[in-house]
Parts: C-alpha cells; sequence; structure tokens
C-alpha cells in the first residue's frame, strides 16, 4: 500500500521512514523534494496554491504540514489552502484512504493556570495562528469525520537544541516557572504510525505528550547538571515591562498540564519516556535532524 505524508519536513520524514522500513510505499509531499531519503519518494508542491497527484493504492495519508513563518496569513496559507487543496485532490482521484492523520498542536489550548488538559477539555486558542489551526482541525473532520487529530506538545529532538543552548550561554531560572510539556520526536513519529497500524480505530483527537509534564526550571536544572554546568541561578526580579515581554516569548500555549493517558491506553510505549531520556540521547548525539 501507499503511505502519503503532506509535509515531509523533519517529523514527516521520520515518520516516513518508519513506514517504508515496515515495507510500504510511502509518497512525501513538499517544495523541496531534493533533501528527501531515497526511500521516500518526493513529489514536489506547493499546497497552498496546487493540488497534488494522488496515487490510486493510497491507504494512509499523514498531514504534518507547517507554515513558513509564524504569520496568519502563511498559517492560513499552509493550514487551510494547503489542506483544502489536498482534501481536493483526494476526491478528485476519488481514493477513500482508510485512515487520515492530521499533526495539530496543542496551542489551541489557551490555558495560564496549570490544570489538567485532556481530550475533553475543549479547545480555546488565542486569536491569531492558533485559531487558524483549531480551524484546519475542524475543516478535515467536516470533510471528513473518520479522521484523526493528533495535538502535539512541543516537539524536540536531534538537531532542536534550543533548551540547551539557553542553558549553554547561561540561562537562569524564572522567578515565576511555569508547566512545560513536550514530546521527542521519535516518539512523535512512532506514535503517529502505533495509531495508524492498530487494528482497532482510533479516536478523534490524541494528546501527543510524555510522561512528565513539569516546571521548566526543572529541565534547565536537569540539562545544566548532565553538562557538568553549575546550578543555574534565579533570575532577578523582572520590572513589569520585562514581565510583558517575558510573556510574549512565552511558548505558545500558556501553563497546563497534558496528559497522555488516551493514547497510552492505545498500548503505546515511549522510547523517552520522560525529558531526562530524550535530552541525553541528544546529548549523546543519537539521532539526525531530517532537513
Amino acid at each position: 500500500m501507499t503511505v502519503l505524508i503532506s509535509g515531509c519536513g523533519d517529523l514527516g520524514t521520520e515518520v516516513g521512514l518508519r513506514f517504508s522500513g515496515r515495507g510500504h510505499r510511502v509518497v512525501g509531499l513538499r517544495r523541496d523534494i531534493s533533501v528527501l531519503p531515497e526511500q521516500i519518494s518526493g513529489q514536489s508542491v506547493d499546497l497552498s496554491t496546487d493540488r497534488p497527484d494522488i496515487p490510486s493504492d493510497t491507504e494512509f495519508v499523514v498531514i504534518a504540514i507547517s507554515a513558513g513563518e509564524p504569520s496568519i496569513a502563511a498559517y492560513r496559507a499552509a493550514y487551510l489552502d494547503g489542506l483544502s487543496n489536498l482534501l481536493d485532490a483526494i476526491d478528485d482521484a476519488n481514493v477513500t484512504p482508510h485512515r487520515v492523520l492530521l499533526v495539530s498542536s496543542t496551542a489551541v489550548y489557551d490555558i495560564n493556570d496549570g490544570s489538567l488538559v485532556t481530550e475533553e477539555t475543549p479547545a480555546h486558542p488565542k486569536p491569531g495562528t492558533d485559531e487558524v489551526v483549531l480551524e484546519a482541525e475542524q475543516m478535515l473532520q467536516a470533510r471528513l469525520p473518520a479522521a484523526t487529530v493528533f495535538r502535539l506538545a512541543g516537539v524536540y529532538g536531534p538537531g532542536r537544541e534550543r533548551m540547551i543552548e539557553q542553558v549553554r550561554s547561561g540561562a537562569s531560572l524564572s522567578a515565576q516557572p511555569r508547566h512545560t510539556n513536550r514530546i521527542h520526536r521519535d516518539d512523535a513519529a512512532a506514535a503517529i504510525v502505533h495509531l495508524l497500524l492498530r487494528t482497532e480505530d482510533p479516536a478523534p483527537l490524541y494528546l501527543g505528550v510524555d510522561n512528565a509534564p513539569v516546571l521548566a526550571n526543572e529541565v534547565v536544572t536537569f540539562i545544566a547538571a548532565e553538562l557538568g554546568l553549575p546550578a543555574p541561578t534565579l533570575a532577578p526580579t523582572q520590572a513589569p515591562t520585562d514581565l510583558a515581554a517575558a510573556s510574549r516569548e512565552n511558548l505558545r500555549g500558556g501553563d497546563k498540564l497534558l496528559s497522555n493517558q488516551r493514547l497510552r491506553d492505545t498500548g503505546f510505549l515511549f522510547t523517552y519516556p520522560t525529558f531526562r531520556e530524550g535530552y541525553r540521547a541528544i546529548l549523546a548525539g543519537t539521532g539526525t535532524r531530517h532537513r
């Protein structure tokens, strides 16, 4: 069978390699196909303006599109125009995929009080790009009611070393720490394959997050210890204007505790169940980031 991956970037390529390793044909859609590994057949297309050619034997569709920049216009072009063109192309080809999964974001939960979030929690995104992501989810499930949405927390992994570099440069602890939620890229890719291949039909929605949502200060302190650096010190109290600026720079989605219980109930097992295993693997040079 053929697996079609729309948006074959780092995560999409990792998904494709895992399907290819199981003997499936994989077709990846992206603008520049010259960077795709040989295991993935590429189709050069800009989904925001064009419709791709859909192989007639397409059984699984993974939609892992992303915007080129953090503007509403770029998000609408990628998530709405791109998704619409993809779904229209599937209709035009008279193809009925067995399963379709959209990679989305837990940023659609604008929650800032550290409370628990599950798949039953109503999405309430901030105005702007996060609203566009939720609109794309709604478009997909209106046109393909059996499709699955996989809302990922912050993806980290090979080549995604922002926090490590901050620690190396002397990052201090926040005086007002918030909870962070993350998932290693390899676990995100493995979970996508797992959900699509399991015998039971997947649920309409899953949260993609590891087993250990924690305060950001704990992650910073752990990385410093692994690097053999002194324990970070507490940042001085910031002025109100600085707090406002810091708030704007926070990761999308605020302060919350995401639950992965529904995903674990499917039998999925994490390779990197917490940030500790994940960051140790990155520091050891395990894995490669795909272009």
